[in-house]
């Protein structure tokens, strides 16, 4: 199997802010089994900045962009140090990866990025991977590492995402005090509902709203999801091996890689708004996106460029490429296909996204 194991700050980190060796070296015991077991594993990593806080005895997490990227280039050094440290005492090799929301925005470098992971797995090695804080502006952020653990496990393919974090789970209430959430096979409403956004540990990004995020990618593309407790060790061996352990989120499709990143990868730069006629043709019917059910579009975006489909009623139900401008569209939306050259002078689509370049989410 290739599975992806994100570890949080919250548990890479003791209250004073320095990194938990023990806690590094426990997982780093539990890879090595599974390696010995022939499976391929990826490790997210998050720690950096809280590595960069201890180091300098920070209690707070800054707030401002360039005290993140500061402490982020104190911090990622320290922590590999500490990975290099343990996994070499098992003979494992390791590679650091950093990556950017452009990593994955841009096909070429999207592609690139792959193969590299791939390469580095077949070769042998632990790809340790975690968001270039140090250079990412608010407009390249992932912005947390659960959603970039969704990304990376789409990209490569993986059988298994596993998001370890302070808690056994989805809870249906107040951690601990009320129903764990065992298996979920469709993130509804009131799944949704029982995920807050906030980060118990306070030195973390995210909550379990960003988890629930992450699971949408992570189960379109195919792939089997499970949040549970980082306290334990073993807990990755006994997962795959179908222990009911944590929340399971099951996938409800499996993409290929190009519609993976056309649903994930990369960064929908507008929005278009459909009829219910339009909606239904595409949910149902397999539909190509025609400009007669547009109702409006929004944002500023080219020929090529990937947008989001949405309903009136605000809900997004697909991402795609489109053949026209935003421009273009707010010429030709509600109009008949047979329109276009003539509002246009050119047509060289009859549709405004085709179905092979829509993925329906």
């Amino acid at each position: 199997m290739r599975i992806v194991v994100k570890v949080g700050t919250n548990l890479l980190t003791q209250k004073d802010g320095s990194l938990n060796v023990q806690r590094i070296q426990s997982f780093a015991e539990d890879i090595a089994k599974l390696k010995n077991a022939g499976h391929q594993v990826v490790l997210v990593t998050s720690g950096a900045i809280g590595s960069g806080m201890g180091k300098l005895g920070w209690t707070a997490r800054p707030a401002t962009l360039r005290e993140k990227q500061a402490l982020a280039a104190i911090g990622q050094p320290l922590l590999m140090n500490v990975y290099q440290e343990y996994f070499s005492k098992l003979d494992i090799t390791i590679a650091q990866v950093l990556l950017t929301r452009q990593d994955f925005d841009d096909r070429q470098a999207y592609l690139n990025a792959r193969n590299t992971m791939l390469t580095l797995l077949e070769l042998g090695a632990v790809p340790i991977i975690n968001e270039n804080d140090t250079v990412a502006t608010e407009e390249i952020k992932i912005g947390e590492n659960d959603t970039l653990s969704a990304l990376v496990a789409a990209k490569i393919n993986a059988d298994y995402v596993i998001l370890f974090t302070d808690v056994e789970g989805l809870y249906k209430g107040v951690p601990g005090k009320s129903e764990l959430v065992s298996r979920v096979e469709e993130i509804t409403p009131e799944i949704e509902a029982y995920a807050t956004g906030v980060s118990s540990s306070g030195k973390g990004v995210g909550g379990m709203h960003t988890k629930l995020q992450a699971a949408k990618i992570a189960t379109a593309a195919g792939v089997r999801m499970v949040i549970a407790s980082g306290a334990r060790a073993g807990v990755i061996e006994k997962i795959i091996n179908g222990e009911p352990i944590g929340t399971l989120f099951l996938p409800n499709q499996s993409l290929d890689a190009r519609k993976c990143w056309i649903a994930f990868g990369t960064k929908c730069r507008g929005k278009i708004v459909v009829d219910e006629g339009a909606a239904r043709a595409l949910l149902n019917s397999g539909k190509s996106l025609l400009p007669s059910g547009i109702v409006s579009v929004e944002g500023k975006f080219e020929v090529g460029d990937p947008v989001s489909v949405f309903t009136t009623a605000k809900k997004e139900i697909g991402r795609g490429l489109t053949y026209y401008s935003a421009e273009e569209i707010e010429k030709i939306k509600g109009k008949k296909s047979s329109e276009i050259k003539k509002i246009l002078g050119h047509a060289d689509y009859e549709d405004v996204i085709h179905r092979d370049n829509l993925v329906i989410l």
